[in-house]
């Protein structure tokens, strides 16, 4: 059973310590997603902040809040289902935090990053959590972007496990000032985890990067460029483009396949697809 979506794939400018700015420019990539008569907009990580900006530890607010009421609202008034990634603030703790709202205002689906790096360590607690939702286009899973390390796939592959039809990843894809666009950054780091677990599972996973320079916070300096990518078993389907001073959108189609298969059949499907080698 297949079914083809649009999701529109917000690669958008995320400002250090500068919520406000980047709110209004999400609250306008969304209408323009929902113009474009998309079922899906997929945004960045931490794009309230940025990632690791040192503001998050004074500003941030809980989920839910008010800018998660913001998202909630957009989401509502535009009718589109909204993944975003948000800081989330549990008493005096921050987590890096993606929530999937559908068409209604609801949060359906809220996840945590696990994977964390070194250096966000001193921001953000660590998840503990990974689930699956329902939808009416069928199970979506969440992650978010380390997650998907080489030394994570576990986690993607856990998602698929629990039945995941499509992947939706907000990112902070992260490269030195010194990457220009006849470099490739990501063939090994993004694009060859996100087309294994994809291949594995026969699922596509749809991964959003933020742009712009990086200003504050332990990776100050760096700057993000894009290439956010959406992918399936078959490879690469959609590279956004290189672009590290403004925010762009891409209306992807997308072939989901319903896996009806459960427990033991399931498992039986993917082993087929298991390379020993790099799937140990």
């Amino acid at each position: 059973m297949e079914k083809e979506i649009k999701i529109a794939m917000g690669q958008l400018l995320v400002e250090g310590g500068e919520p406000e700015r980047n709110l209004k420019r999400a609250k306008k990539m969304t209408r323009q997603a929902a113009d474009k008569e998309a079922d899906i907009i997929v945004l960045p990580e931490t794009i309230d902040f940025a990632w690791t900006h040192p503001s998050l530890l004074t500003e941030a607010l809980p989920v839910p809040g008010a800018f998660s009421d913001f998202f909630k609202k957009i989401a509502k008034e535009n009718k589109i289902y909204l993944c975003v990634g948000l800081t989330e603030k549990v008493d005096d703790s921050f987590f890096n935090t993606a929530l999937l709202i559908n068409k209604s205002g609801k949060i359906i689906l809220k996840h945590r990053k696990i994977n964390l790096l070194e250096v966000e360590q001193p921001y953000y607690r660590v998840g503990n959590k990974l689930e699956v939702v329902e939808t009416e286009f069928g199970k979506i899973g969440l992650n978010i972007c380390a997650d998907n390390y080489k030394n994570s796939t576990h986690i993607g592959k856990t998602l698929g496990h629990m039945g995941a039809d499509i992947i939706l990843s907000p990112s902070a894809w992260t490269v030195d000032h010194k990457i220009t666009e006849a470099d490739n950054p990501y063939e090994d780091k993004w694009e060859a985890p996100l087309r294994r677990i994809a291949e594995m599972f026969n699922i596509p996973i749809i991964a959003v990067t933020s742009v712009g320079y990086i200003v504050g916070g332990p990776y100050e300096g760096k700057k993000q460029v894009g290439l956010s990518l959406a992918v399936d078993e078959n490879g690469i389907i959609h590279k956004a483009e290189f672009n590290e001073f403004a925010g762009n959108l891409s209306i992807v189609d997308i072939k989901i396949k319903r896996r009806l298969q459960k427990g033991n059949k399931l498992m039986k499907k993917i082993e087929k697809n298991i390379n020993p080698i790099t799937d140990p």
